[in-house]
């Protein structure tokens, strides 16, 4: 079993809260993360249609066989149940009691706002990242073809075939748990055009015509696509460094295996001169530094900046007010361009220093104060 950088965040919560809930895209590793760190507590699946049953027939006699705590897996199934689950919270002082789980944020979150606000911490968990598998040797292609999720490594199933079956599951089964959505065919050609427009600035107009929608529509459905943990949209950072700058998000996948799967690779080797490899690696890198600050339980506050001239730094770190700079490259040779984004950032903010971030191997630490770090060597 592959052990899970969050387990330690995972616990110190559980030592401080009533109650934990866990959430994350389906099959990122959550139930295995929960049973490993509370291996005495009962388990309890609300994907199954009896247990479902009785949580919803019967809430306080269902609750009253789990006086002790247990484990819920999926309990955004049974809305009903947080009602009840709050009077329990409520009347006890012990911590930790319940550990709940969901892959569906959403209805997790509008369930849990309403009856268990202020009681429960959460804990975001993303498919594995490269420091939990680093010890399976494979090129960069390799790495993202396979993406981060448990099963391709601890199953050893091949990664066509598990994102196929993957995609299938969630447009066929998750999505129809949010939204009723008649044509499910425009729905799944809207998720392979998103995929095709990964580091891209996100313009609905012009998905709504290729997916033949209007606006509202792929609006929606880009929203139930971040609520099952699909994707998400990196927010430009506003401050005024230049009055013409872009205001509008950039989209991106919380896995780079599934991303490739969706535009059609079957193959790594395919990878390695794909159109695509710049901004898919792009994608890696900060999504590398989305797990990293999540695992620590730690708010992360991630920005892209670009103006109307074409001058943008890939990823903004904002941190106890600092910011910063970031650039991705996915070349294995460094050269002096790779830092013109740095420089023109430092001119417009009067500040000094930033990072690069490549597909190369050798560390540097230059007299600017520019820093190249290597994809396996990030930190953050």
């Amino acid at each position: 079993m592959i052990q899970r950088k969050a387990k330690q965040e995972l616990l110190t919560l559980a030592n401080q809260f009533k109650a934990v809930v866990v959430i994350g895209p389906r099959q990122s590793g959550k139930t295995t993360l929960v049973k490993d760190a509370f291996p005495d507590k009962p388990y309890v699946n609300f994907e199954n249609p009896d247990v479902r049953l009785f949580a919803s027939e019967d809430p306080r006699g269902f609750l009253a066989n789990y006086q002790d705590g247990a484990i819920f897996d999926e309990v955004q199934r049974s809305p009903d149940m947080f009602s009840y689950l709050q009077e329990i919270l409520d009347n006890q002082k012990e911590a930790g009691k319940y550990i709940l789980t969901g892959s569906n944020n959403f209805l997790l979150q509008e369930n849990i706002s309403q009856s268990l606000a202020g009681r429960v911490a959460y804990l975001q968990l993303l498919p594995l990242s490269i420091d939990e598998i680093k010890d399976i040797p494979q090129s960069t292609n390799q790495l993202m073809y396979n993406g981060g999720y448990p099963a391709i490594y601890d199953q050893l199933i091949p990664a066509t075939k598990w994102y196929a079956n993957y995609i299938q599951t969630y447009v066929e089964r998750d999505v129809r748990q949010i939204l009723n959505i008649g044509d499910l065919n425009k729905f799944e050609k809207l998720l392979r055009l998103c995929a095709g427009r990964i580091g891209q600035l996100l313009n609905m107009s012009s998905l709504a015509v290729e997916v033949g929608v209007d606006v509202k529509t792929v609006d929606s459905w880009l929203s139930v696509l971040e609520a099952g943990f699909v994707l998400f949209r990196l927010q430009p950072y506003y401050e005024n460094y230049n009055k013409r700058i872009v205001k509008m998000p950039k989209l991106y996948f919380y896995d780079i295996g599934l991303a490739w799967a969706l535009v059609g690779i079957n193959d790594p080797d395919q990878i390695a001169l794909h159109p695509f490899r710049g901004s898919f690696f792009e994608n890696l890198v900060i999504l590398e530094v989305k797990k990293q600050f999540l695992n620590r339980g730690e708010t992360h506050n991630l920005y892209f900046w670009r103006d109307s001239n074409g001058n943008e730094i890939d990823l903004l770190i904002k941190q106890s007010g600092q910011i910063q700079p970031v650039e991705i490259k996915s070349g294995q040779t460094i050269i002096q361009g790779y830092f013109k984004g740095l420089v023109f950032w430092n001119k417009i903010t009067n500040t000094s220093g930033g990072t690069v971030i490549y597909d190369g191997i050798h560390r540097q630490n230059r007299s600017s104060g520019f820093s190249v770090v290597p994809l396996r060597e990030m930190r953050f």
